[in-house]
């Protein structure tokens, strides 16, 4: 396990932006996580938070003007 996360990209702690809006669904308009991903994060494993990172940034997450 200790080289898997060896080999994981090196990101920031955390994809949040401080561009926090859930006004039209789940999803936060600044980091492009869910309620849901955002709430856990903190207990998320390495490998977990990869998987949103990856889906975000090929969204085009973060985003700071939103």
């Amino acid at each position: 396990m200790a080289n898997e996360i060896a080999d994981l990209p090196e990101r920031p702690d955390t994809p949040c932006v401080a561009v926090c809006s859930t006004t039209f669904d789940e999803i936060c308009r600044g980091c492009g996580r869910s309620v849901v991903e955002v709430a856990h994060w903190v207990s998320m494993t390495p490998e977990q938070k990869e998987a949103v990172w990856v889906r975000i940034l090929a969204q085009g997450y973060p985003r700071r003007n939103s």
